[in-house]
């Protein structure tokens, strides 16, 4: 069935919406209160739960942008920018995160395009399908799902070690068993809890690394009283590199592990109530998230942390540093260190939950696609996965590996495989963006018709694609010499595990590599629950206003 275009002129009886003029060129859509009467494609729109996936679509604009901004911003930011910063030093970190940055900026145009025309469960996981073959979609999907499992391995890490340095009375194991169940409670609560709490820790987040900011400044300009101002000594000595190209190459993993989650309002286009509204402005924040959050704390780390400080993940310490706890304690005040592990235990909560979150909705959308077991697509009457919730929270367990190898190591560890995984999948929204181009265009369909248009197409989604495939072949340069055995399978071990995935499916599902003409543009469209008022063309526009806008 094809789908009906929402700003079409229809009489006002029909139960949808029509057009009228507001006495200029711009037409206006006067929407109906009797949404309910429509029936068949457009019943389906305007239904609270999803009728294809069985989730609630309770997530508000608000909670998009928010999630845009600072959803998953958490441990792996303030944490694992620590062991970036000891391998590579501040100007690598610099590096790191602005080059991960242009190709993350890149990644969420060609998401921005499909996800707007496409709202659908699975996000790029079953657009790849659609666009490339099922075989690679099912590769895809579950390099994801590692991603957010040991993002979430990380963070429980990391807020056990927290309690822990405020009480040891509890072992490790004790405060990660409490967390566990807590979380995997607060999650059964449903969607519409999880966007508000986002909301507000999110905004928690944003507030506190701005203040950070601010206290960078003053400390490095010698406002602080007793203490010399510190400028840039640290780029001088230890130095701005640590260790060379092995140092820059290092980083990328790091920092691709910090980007993850940028992709997530995707996952999340489902359960919105508006996506051609909310996801078109999540994705244009993400550029504020990128500028703001990311260059400002590589900036501001690198400039108030040493890179050999022993408390940094990778230094001589079992414990758990953030370069910013490191700062305040150089700068004379021992106590700020509460209030910084306070700060980071707020962005746990945050990050923990969005990851529930996200690898439960993955491993949801990829079970009703027969691309995991069956069980794990059930839903129950308030919309909410409770199989595919347990499971995800299950492999938090992982962050156990800290009683034996210490919380620097196991952190490591697990965000080696997290970073080739980020880098294999924003890889995978290129190439099924430029697969959906060839089948619109093959399909005789014009760019002017899509509702979010991605900047510089074809060269952005090219670059996209090139990039991560280059840092997912060269982000473990730094175990060749000397070589690490164990380090190198760390490193590598996902990229021929993405192919096996791949090559198995396809032999044994006999799945097939879709040509243009043969590829769905039409199933899994759907219009906004609260429908826009007013259609904005964008034709007359000059080049400048439409990158301003597309920011």
């Amino acid at each position: 069935m094809g789908f009906p275009n929402p700003f079409k002129p229809k009489s006002s009886s029909d139960g949808e919406t029509s057009l009228a003029q507001n006495g200029s060129n711009d037409p206006v859509i006067k929407t109906v209160d009797n949404a309910e009467t429509a029936t068949g494609s457009d019943s389906d729109d305007f239904r609270p739960i999803d009728p294809h996936s069985g989730v609630k679509r309770g997530l508000k604009t608000r909670h998009i942008s928010m999630m845009a901004l600072a959803g998953i911003i958490g441990p792996g930011l303030l944490i694992g920018s620590g062991g970036a910063l000891h391998n590579g030093g501040p100007a690598s970190l610099i590096i790191g995160f602005g080059v991960i940055g242009i190709i993350a900026f890149s990644i969420m145009q060609s998401l921005g395009e499909l996800t707007t025309l496409y709202p659908t469960g699975g996000a790029f996981t079953d657009l790849s399908d659609r666009f490339v073959d099922k075989a690679f979609g099912v590769a895809v999907g579950w390099n994801y799902f590692i991603i957010w499992f040991c993002v979430l391995a990380n963070e429980y890490n990391v807020i056990s070690s927290i309690m822990v340095f405020w009480s040891d009375k509890v072992p490790i194991w004790g405060y990660f068993l409490i967390f566990w169940f807590a979380f995997l409670a607060f999650q059964l609560l449903g969607v519409e809890t999880f966007g508000e709490a986002e909301f507000w820790l999110a905004l928690i987040k944003i507030i506190g690394l701005i203040a950070y900011f601010f206290f960078s400044i003053i400390y490095a300009s010698g406002g602080i009283k007793g203490v010399d101002a510190l400028g840039f000594t640290y780029w001088r000595d230890p130095g701005a590199f640590a260790d060379g190209f092995r140092g820059v190459a290092s980083v990328f993993v790091f920092c691709s592990t910090f980007y993850a989650g940028v992709e997530s309002v995707a996952v999340a286009a489902t359960e919105t109530r508006n996506p051609r509204h909310a996801v078109p402005l999540a994705i244009r924040q993400v550029f504020i998230r990128i500028i703001v959050v990311y260059m400002g704390s590589a900036f501001f780390f690198g400039l108030t942390c040493p890179s050999n400080a022993p408390g940094l993940i990778g230094g001589e310490s079992r414990a758990l540093r953030s370069p910013m706890t490191i700062a305040i304690q150089n700068a004379g005040w021992e106590a700020g260190v509460h209030l910084i592990n306070a700060f980071i235990f707020v962005t746990c909560l945050s990050a923990i939950n969005s990851s529930i979150y996200i690898g439960s909705r993955t491993i949801l959308f990829m079970a009703q696609n027969g691309k995991a077991p069956k069980f794990l697509g059930w839903t129950d009457k308030r919309g909410v996965p409770v199989p595919a919730i347990v499971l995800t929270n299950l492999f938090g367990a992982l962050s156990m590996m800290n009683v034996s190898t210490g919380a620097s190591k196991a952190y490591s560890y697990i965000v080696n495989l997290s970073g080739v995984s980020t880098f294999l999948v924003w890889g995978a929204i290129s190439l099924t963006h430029i697969r959906f181009r060839s089948a619109w265009k093959a399909q005789g369909h014009t760019e002017a018709e899509l509702p979010f248009k991605s900047l510089w197409y074809p060269y952005n989604a090219w670059f996209g694609l090139s990039a991560n495939v280059f840092l997912a072949l060269i982000q473990g340069w730094a175990t060749f010499a000397p070589f690490d055995a164990g380090l190198f399978v760390d490193a590598y071990i996902l990229l021929p595990l993405f192919g096996v995935i791949y090559a198995v499916y396809k032999v044994v599902f006999k799945t097939k590599l879709w040509k243009a003409h043969e590829i769905d543009l039409q199933s899994g469209r759907r219009r906004d629950l609260d429908e826009a008022k007013k259609v904005t063309s964008t034709e007359d526009l000059t080049w400048w206003q439409k990158v301003w806008k597309s920011l």
